[in-house]
């Protein structure tokens, strides 16, 4: 018998049924892996089931998930090697993406359609990983206390003007690893550490907590100004958590660099791991989630951004106003980690 890997799917599939039938063996246990896709995700279950869901009920593929944080994942699915169950590796940032994809994890994938769905700037070049939906991590502020056009760009922050002011998450997180990542790419590395010490002498307290927590200092009055992903603020003004929606209505957001580069966007994505045993339900998941359907669930239920215009955004989003992204090419986000995490360290950005 040649070994499955040889053979597409549908054929292995006929194969083995014929076998099995010939042992006089049911054919269930080959036709239920033939209807599934197994998924390790960074993302949490509840906003990301919805689309999973939907899937399920237009293909008959039954989606398992496993869900879990990052780098436990990772390591997860390099002790696997081979033997993971692991079909598609879900992440929300793309420097988690090139982490996979320098450990050896993904496999490239063809696909016209990913390709005609996916910006070339939201995608890996050879196909390894495709963007998902888009995530904005523009500047927040104060409602009450700080204009909006006193802020007019990401340097902005870095004025002595901001001292004591300024909360933003530990350089710990992905997030601001990615957005240094970003700067280093554009102005280099002094500049960017220039920057950043700037930012950290403006701390209004030691970097603590996620992206909501920032927000909540604005409200708390901790601090005038912020750095967070949009889809938090998005989060808290929906939430049944009074405290949350209160947070959220005393902020407003601030798209910098409008005039420049634009807000830095990073993306959620997805790709096909080496040892996928379900290749091509994996590629039929991927298509889905960047189709016009999954895409207006990104926008409309977990507001999100979606990969192109055209698709309908929630009315939160939508208040929101719209703004120039950077077009960075965001497969670049992971190239310079290690230098990000050098200059958080030198300029005390814990």
């Amino acid at each position: 018998m040649f070994p499955p890997a040889r053979l597409g799917t549908a054929a292995f599939v006929t194969m083995a049924v014929g076998v099995l039938a010939a042992l006089g063996l049911p054919s269930s246990a080959v036709r239920a892996a033939d209807q599934e896709v197994n998924v390790y995700s960074f993302r949490q279950e509840q906003l990301i089931r919805p689309l999973l869901d939907a899937f399920t009920k237009e293909t008959g593929i039954e989606v398992r998930l496993v869900s879990g944080k990052d780098d436990a994942l990772l390591e997860r699915l390099k002790a696997e090697g081979e033997n993971s169950p692991a079909d598609i590796l879900m992440t929300v940032d793309a420097g988690r993406l090139y982490r996979a994809v320098e450990a050896g994890l993904l496999q490239p994938v063809t696909s016209s359609t990913l390709d005609a769905l996916v910006p070339a700037q939201y995608r890996e070049p050879s196909g390894l990983w495709y963007g998902l939906s888009v995530r904005a991590r523009p500047i927040m502020v104060a409602k009450d206390r700080v204009a909006p056009d006193s802020i007019k760009s990401y340097t902005d922050l870095a004025d002595p003007k901001w001292k004591g002011k300024v909360c933003v998450r530990s350089s710990g997180s992905v997030y601001n690893q990615s957005m240094l990542d970003a700067m280093i790419e554009r102005v280099g590395v002094e500049k960017t550490e220039a920057w950043a010490a700037g930012l950290v002498a403006n701390f209004a307290r030691p970097p603590t907590g996620g992206d909501r927590d920032q927000i909540k200092g604005l409200a708390s009055g901790e601090c005038d100004v912020a750095i967070s992903n949009s889809y938090y603020l998005g989060q808290m003004t929906t939430s049944s958590d009074e405290a949350e929606k209160a947070a959220a209505a005393a902020t407003l957001i601030v798209w910098p660099d409008q005039d420049a580069a634009g807000v830095h966007v990073n993306i959620s994505g997805a790709g096909v791991t080496k040892s996928a045993k379900n290749k091509e339900n994996a590629v039929k998941l991927l298509e889905f989630l960047a189709g016009d359907a999954a895409q207006a669930i990104y926008a409309g239920d977990v507001y999100e951004y979606p990969l192109r215009e055209g698709i309908a955004l929630s009315p939160v989003v939508a208040a929101w106003g719209t703004f120039k992204a950077d077009t960075l090419d965001v497969s670049k986000l992971g190239t310079h980690n290690a230098e990000a995490l050098r200059i958080a360290d030198r300029v005390g950005w814990r």
